[in-house]
C-alpha cells in the first residue's frame, strides 16, 4: 500500500470532500475549511483545513464566532500533518482543549483478517432497532464512560434514514453486552470506517475485538469498499496491525465549549 498517496486519497474524500452525517446536519466550505455543522444536540466539527500561518488565526476566531453564535459546542478534528505545524498551540491558546492523541490506520479490505471466530459463549449480533442500539450504548458508556445520548441518536437516525450506510455490532455473552462498534459506509468514497470499538473490561484479552473488526471487515468487502479507516487508541493499535493495518497519521480533538 503507497501510505502517501491512500493519505491523500484520504483527506480529499474524506475530509475536504465530507458528507454529512443526518438530515439535520450540513457540510458547508468557507474561509478555508470544510465543517459539518448539525441542529442541536447534534455533531459539530472543523474535519478540514487548508491554513498557513498568515491565515490561521483568523480561521480559528471565525470558526469559534461561528459555532458559538449557533449555541453550539464543536470540535476541531487535527491531523498530524495538518498546516500550520502549530495549529495545535493555536487551538490551545484559543481556548480549545485538547483530547488524547489517536493513530490513523488504514488498511486494504481484502488485506484484513476476516475469519475470526468469538470466544466459546459469545455471539455477534446486529443492532438494527432500538432495543439492539440500547446494547451498543450500553457498552459504550461502561467502555468509554460517557454519556450516550448523542450515540443513541446518531445511530437510530441512521438506521432509520439510511440504514445502507451504518452496521452496528454487539457481541454478547449469554445475554450479556460486552462488545460493539460500528462500520460506516461513504457512498462515492474507496473508504468505510471502523468506529466506536470497544470491550468492557472482563472481556479483554479473548478475542471479541478482533473478532468485530474481522466481522465488519466482511460487511465492508461486501459493500465494495476498498479501504478500512480507525483512529486508533493505544490499546486498540497493536490488535489492528496484527490484522493488516498501517498507521498513517495522528488525529487530535480539540473541544471548544463542551
Amino acid at each position: 500500500m503507497d501510505a502517501t498517496a491512500v493519505l491523500a486519497a484520504y483527506d480529499r474524500q474524506m475530509r475536504e470532500g465530507a458528507r454529512a452525517e443526518g438530515s439535520g446536519a450540513r457540510i458547508e466550505r468557507t474561509g478555508g475549511v470544510v465543517r459539518h455543522v448539525s441542529e442541536p444536540g447534534g455533531w459539530n466539527a472543523v474535519l478540514w483545513s487548508g491554513l498557513d500561518e498568515t491565515d490561521a488565526r483568523r480561521a480559528i476566531e471565525e470558526q469559534i464566532a461561528h459555532f458559538t453564535g449557533l449555541g453550539q459546542e464543536f470540535e476541531w478534528k487535527l491531523y498530524g500533518h495538518d498546516r500550520p505545524a502549530d495549529l495545535g498551540d493555536r487551538l490551545a491558546a484559543a481556548g480549545f482543549r485538547a483530547e488524547d492523541e489517536e493513530t490513523v490506520m488504514v488498511a486494504e479490505t481484502a488485506d484484513v483478517v476476516q475469519d475470526a471466530e468469538p470466544p466459546a459463549g459469545v455471539r455477534v449480533v446486529r443492532a438494527t432497532d432500538a432495543a439492539g442500539v440500547d446494547l451498543v450504548v450500553r457498552v459504550h458508556e461502561e467502555v468509554f464512560g460517557r454519556d450516550g445520548t448523542r450515540l443513541r441518536h446518531h445511530l437510530l437516525t441512521r438506521l432509520a434514514e439510511d440504514p445502507g450506510t451504518v452496521l452496528a455490532v454487539v457481541a454478547l455473552a449469554g445475554d450479556e453486552p460486552v462488545s460493539a462498534a460500528r462500520l460506516d459506509i461513504v457512498p462515492g468514497t474507496e473508504f468505510a470506517g471502523l468506529w466506536g470499538g470497544g470491550t468492557v473490561t472482563r472481556w479483554r484479552g479473548r478475542g471479541v475485538y478482533r473478532t468485530l473488526v474481522a466481522h465488519r471487515a466482511r460487511a465492508a468487502a461486501a459493500h465494495g469498499c476498498r479501504y478500512l479507516q480507525v483512529d486508533a487508541s493505544d490499546m486498540s493499535r497493536p490488535v489492528l496491525e496484527r490484522l493488516g493495518f498501517r498507521a498513517l497519521t495522528t488525529t487530535t480533538p480539540y473541544l471548544y465549549g463542551a
